[in-house]
């Protein structure tokens, strides 16, 4: 029962970041949204996600997982409802960020439930294997759910559906059990809470500088990305986002070198292998996040689809990344490592690119465009194991956590990246979508060779993880870490 509420919590958050993406065309005409206003709806979810993620897991590790984990399941219910009653562009985002902050509580303190939960190694490593299932499911599905909800009812419903889940599980996670005859004998005797109370036994500080330079440095460039195109490179509004950006991300190494328990330690990075699932998490999602706002422009706004047939259209993505999740795992339990299924990961993402530059017009059938589909899907669902396991390689145990923390994060800016920069090079931000038809299949050409070079650097990531040096730089780390001068010095 635990596994279940917590799976169906993650099933909840991460499906929002790709179930809105095929209904994208129909808020934009509801709501009068041009296109930098849609990437905003997808963004300022995802960046609040990411932007508190590692602090709802340290304060949920501080004062009860079980507590915050209630609380994130009625704010993402709440937030799901308002994002369903909102009246304009505006009130959208600022609602999907009180969801975001919903959500940040529940995919880190989830997953240490489960791990709380399953002591013994082989049922909490079966455990993990149905937790990293639900996560490529829940990504998976989600254009096809939106379309047929929107299809079906409205924009609105793909909102409105979240409400009883996430309340229901918020009741069911509160509640006790307790065995069958104790029940019938009228006994309070070995009830026990269905989702225990736990805490960390040293739990971690929240690193708040840490943790404010982070979210400014990213949210500053990705604003940059989104609006730059519009107001112009040169402008003193774009200027200024990048200089944040730049000051705040250049300011958060010194920050962080004399935090006693940073929120990014720098020195993770001198471990080759956590460098490179760094690179291909966000590679990955950035190529996925891109990939889903253009392709669900490209059938709707390009080829005039409906939206339940933009969302059957990207179920050969949905069908791959859920057959490609279980091979990449299984490749990993065989002990091949990681450079087997992160190289067929790049391979086939910079081979859906290729397929998708040449077959997206809006004169090429059908068939190819779904071909190319299914493999930017396989190789999207073979990348997430490997880059965990990757990014926690190495570490001891004790920074484990937070080293697959940080690889979440990375996820997460990924695909804040890949959806801005995919407006970026469309040339279609401030547009509304009405304005964006036939001709947008020859300005996707330039997002579609993005995904070949993300796909590449997937592969140049699996390369670089799995050599000797990497293994060295990992020790290195790991004895670093572990030694007298464990922690950087400082408050």
């Amino acid at each position: 029962m635990v596994l279940l509420l917590c799976c169906s919590s993650v099933l909840l958050v991460l499906l929002d970041v790709t179930v809105v993406t095929v209904a994208l065309p129909s808020i934009g005409t509801d709501l009068a949204a041009d296109v930098s206003d849609l990437q905003w709806t997808v963004d300022a979810y995802t960046l609040v996600v990411a932007a508190l993620l590692l602090a709802a897991g340290a304060t949920a590790d501080r004062i009860g997982r079980r507590r915050v984990f209630r609380t994130g399941l009625v704010v993402f219910a709440l937030g799901s409802l308002l994002c369903s009653l909102a009246w304009d562009v505006g009130s959208l985002l600022a609602f999907r960020m009180v969801q975001a902050v919903g959500g940040s509580m529940l995919v880190p303190v989830a997953l240490s439930i489960v791990t709380t939960t399953f002591p013994e190694p082989r049922e909490r490593a079966r455990a993990l294997g149905l937790w990293g299932a639900t996560f490529g499911v829940s990504l998976a599905l989600g254009p096809p759910v939106g379309g047929l909800l929107t299809h079906a009812v409205d924009w609105r419903a793909v909102f409105w559906v979240n409400v009883p889940i996430a309340l229901l599980v918020a009741v069911v996670a509160g509640g006790v059990a307790g065995a069958r005859n104790e029940r019938r004998a009228g006994s309070d005797h070995g009830r026990h809470p269905i989702v225990p109370e736990s805490r960390a036994p040293r739990p971690r500080r929240i690193d708040v500088p840490g943790q404010l330079l982070l979210a400014v440095g990213v949210a500053g460039l990705v604003a940059a990305l989104i609006e730059g195109p519009d107001l112009g490179w040169s402008s003193p509004v774009t200027l200024a986002l990048l200089g944040v950006a730049v000051l705040a991300l250049a300011s958060l190494v010194p920050v962080e070198l004399h935090r006693r328990e940073p929120v990014l330690d720098p020195r993770f990075f001198r471990s080759v292998p956590f460098s490179s699932a760094i690179v291909a998490a966000v590679g990955a999602f950035a190529a996925f996040g891109a990939f889903l706002l253009v392709g669900s422009l490209l059938l709707q706004a390009a080829r005039g689809l409906t939206p339940a047939q933009a969302g059957l259209c990207l179920l050969p993505t949905a069908a791959t990344v859920c057959l490609g999740a279980p091979l990449s795992g299984r490749l990993l339990a065989q002990g091949r490592g990681t450079r087997s299924p992160l190289l067929l990961a790049g391979t086939s993402t910079a081979a859906g690119g290729l397929l998708l530059w040449w077959c997206s017009g809006p004169d090429v059938p059908l068939w190819p465009l779904l071909v190319a589909f299914a493999l930017v899907g396989l190789g999207f669902g073979m990348v997430n194991a490997p880059i965990t396991t990757t990014a926690v390689s190495g570490m001891p145990a004790a920074q484990a956590g937070a080293a697959a923390g940080l690889a979440a994060t990375g996820r997460q800016v990924g695909t804040a990246l890949g959806v801005a920069v995919a407006g970026s090079l469309t040339g279609t931000t401030g547009r509304d979508v009405a304005a964006v038809g036939a001709g947008f299949a020859d300005a996707a050409g330039p997002v579609w060779l993005t995904l070949v070079g993300l796909g590449l650097l997937i592969g140049a990531a699996a390369l670089l993880s799995t050599t000797a040096r990497a293994r060295r730089s990992a020790g290195s780390v790991r004895s670093l870490l572990d030694g007298p001068d464990a922690h950087p010095a400082g408050a």
